[in-house]
């Protein structure tokens, strides 16, 4: 069932966050779904501001952890692992939230005090499969050259789309940057989202209704707004 499904990865079965399903999808891509396994709990003595974590989520209510800082707290806590769905917070269910909501939830908790997380790691599975070959059986006419790929939207069709350019895909990776740096988020959909925003604004003003029309649920402060525009124009002029 759908609601088993923690997260899908690109051409490998690991659960490799580098290869995360997202958006786009190339028209010769293998997926792989990632569904829920074995529950287990930990309690955790908040020593530090900062947890060591970036979350993310599969957009249909599973936010789960997309990185650990080395040397972190959550990093020394082994119990904690990438690719873990968070369930629950000291007793509250979070499962219906967004990965942003879980992030700050979990960034107000005081310091200094013990808290419970309940979590759920992905079914190991597929463990002696090889990597997918390079190689295939299909007529080589058949086989597409171009950068093509298709695009997932959450209103409207599915539609097929050249890709990113290089400077869009260097934009797209600092904006993602940022949005860790602000939010403890990473989401290279959200900032693809914001990337296409800014395509062909003139300046900070246009692009902060842009993203208001498109991204208004978020709020971004103006800083991190300003800070984003800024990276865009950087890849422009090729200074990234």
């Amino acid at each position: 069932p759908p609601a088993q499904i923690m997260f899908c990865t690109l051409n490998t079965h690991k659960a490799d966050m580098d290869k995360l399903l997202g958006a786009q999808i190339g028209l010769e891509d293998f997926i792989f779904a990632h569904i829920k396994g074995q529950r287990k709990e930990v309690e955790v003595l908040k020593t530090d501001d900062v947890l060591g974590l970036t979350i993310t989520d599969n957009g249909v209510g599973c936010a789960f952890i997309k990185r650990i800082k080395e040397g972190s707290l959550m990093d020394q806590t082994k119990i904690i692992c990438v690719g873990d769905h968070i369930k629950t917070i000291n007793g509250k269910n979070v499962s219906d939230c967004r990965h942003y909501e879980v992030a700050k939830m979990l960034k107000d908790l005081e310091k200094g005090q013990v808290f419970k997380l309940e979590l759920i790691e992905p079914m190991k599975a597929f463990e002696k499969l090889e990597p997918r070959s390079k190689g295939g059986t299909l007529p080589e006419a058949k086989i597409s050259r171009g950068r093509e790929t298709l695009r997932l939207r959450t209103k409207g069709p599915a539609t097929v789309e050249e890709m990113p350019t290089e400077v869009e895909e260097k934009a797209i990776k600092k904006v993602d940057e940022l949005l860790e740096t602000y939010m403890g988020i990473r989401d290279i959909e959200l900032a693809a989202t914001m990337v296409e925003a800014g395509r062909d604004k003139k300046n900070p003003d246009e692009f902060a209704v842009a993203l208001d029309e498109t991204l208004g649920d978020f709020a971004f402060p103006d800083e991190f707004v300003f800070d984003v525009w800024g990276a865009i124009g950087d890849a422009k002029q090729g200074r990234l």
